[in-house]
């Protein structure tokens, strides 16, 4: 097996497919073990049933989120990962694997009866029974159609020390689109909300995010609107500790399941639709996508046959299913105005406990997801009843693929 790729996504599935027993060579531009950039955050709950737990650096009990009617209290505590803790987690599994990293830039890519080639820009050759590609959002071999253009769900932040706590202490915000640090001009534009956290010892990390949009809110838009956040409750940035920038395609059809390179990760299409999260994916489906390529070496499958079941062990008809469901919600949500929006999330959180958490996390089965749905409609305000019910755009054509499956 060939994994290309060595951040999240790569060491992940490396990992799950050396513990399956396969010989696994990881090819990586970089160090494997070069420390990674962004933050990522996961409800705790998800690790939890992981039996992970202990990769996260912080967790809160405290978890709000606000839309202008009072704070949403969550109930759910929500964590940050220790970034080399995760990375160290996998690894330490893809060393105890035996998987072989090699450095270079893969540039070509042939196909044989039962093996593919590989060729770095550095001059080695490489070949497996199959590739992986698990690249990134802007993968090197998996190939993906286009059904209009793709949503970026775009973020600005920064960790550092404020003058004055930016949020209550000890406190997860998870959304807080109140816009009263706007103009009436500014609240026609495109809707964003705050993601923060308290790390303690006088540090907070804030974020400005905007949830999707096509083309992406611009970085300076998303900063410009977290300094008027600050300063409008009077709060003045004294350190800068880190600036993140964050951008990452939120509705991306699904890649072309019959091409005999195997996505994973960004270039499998896994971020979720209806959220952006994807490590919890990576964390539970990595084992079953090495299962399933397991099993079809065992079954004497080759070539086309053995990259088929891959992205069936990858993506089965449940998975599929959902995600077209969930890619035609966020057209929907793209096209709100900044109230109806906040009206959205209010009503959505006042669902049951394990409707809203199975939704964002992408646990649910699909009767769950449309019961969650129904739900919803039953109980939103009639501004928000309205937006779902109407056809704009791409919309009609997204749903029709989807019930079509």
């Amino acid at each position: 097996m060939l994994v290309v790729g060595a951040g999240p996504a790569g060491l992940a599935i490396a990992a799950a497919l050396g513990a399956q027993g396969l010989r696994v060579i990881g090819l990586s531009a970089g160090d494997p073990a070069a420390a990674w950039v962004n933050t990522y955050g996961i409800w705790a709950g998800e690790v939890e049933a992981l039996g992970l737990a202990h990769l996260l650096s912080h967790r809160w009990s405290d978890t709000v989120s606000h839309f202008g009617s009072g704070p949403i209290r969550h109930g759910r505590a929500y964590g940050l990962f220790d970034k080399a803790a995760l990375q160290r987690h996998w690894l330490e599994r893809c060393a105890a694997a035996g998987v072989k990293w090699r450095r270079g830039r893969a540039c070509s890519l042939q196909h044989g009866d039962r093996q593919s080639t590989i060729r770095t820009a550095e001059g080695e050759t490489l070949r497996a029974l199959l590739v992986v590609d698990a690249s990134g959002h802007e993968p090197v071999f998996v190939s993906r159609g286009s059904d209009g253009p793709v949503a970026g769900q775009a973020a600005y932040g920064i960790v550092g020390r404020f003058s004055a706590p930016p949020i209550e202490p000890g406190q997860f915000v998870f959304m807080d689109y109140r816009p009263d640090h706007l103009s009436e001009a500014e609240r026609q534009g495109p809707p964003t909300f705050l993601y923060a956290m308290d790390l303690g010892e006088g540090v907070f990390f804030v974020e400005e995010t905007s949830l999707a949009l096509a083309p992406a809110v611009p970085f300076a838009t998303l900063q410009q609107r977290l300094q008027a956040r600050l300063a409008h409750r009077g709060v003045a940035v004294e350190e800068v500790l880190h600036e993140e920038f964050c951008l990452f395609p939120m509705n991306p059809p699904l890649p072309d399941q019959r091409q005999r390179v195997v996505g994973f990760g960004g270039a499998g299409g896994m971020v979720h639709p209806a959220s952006g999260y994807m490590v919890g994916a990576l964390l539970r489906r990595a084992p079953d996508l090495a299962a399933a390529i397991a099993a079809a070496l065992a079954a004497g499958l080759h070539g086309d046959a053995l990259a088929a079941s891959a992205w069936q062990g990858l993506w089965p008809p449940e998975l599929r299913w959902k995600h077209g469901f969930f890619r035609f919600g966020l057209e929907k949500l793209m096209r709100f105005d900044e109230a109806r929006l906040r009206h959205h999330f209010h009503t959505f959180f006042q669902l049951p406990d394990a409707q809203w958490f199975g939704f964002l996390t992408n646990t649910l089965p699909p009767r769950a997801v449309l019961a969650a749905m129904l739900g919803l409609y039953g109980t939103a305000p009639w501004d928000v009843r309205w937006g779902l019910m109407g056809l704009q755009g791409r919309e009609a054509a997204l749903l029709g693929r989807w019930l079509l499956g």
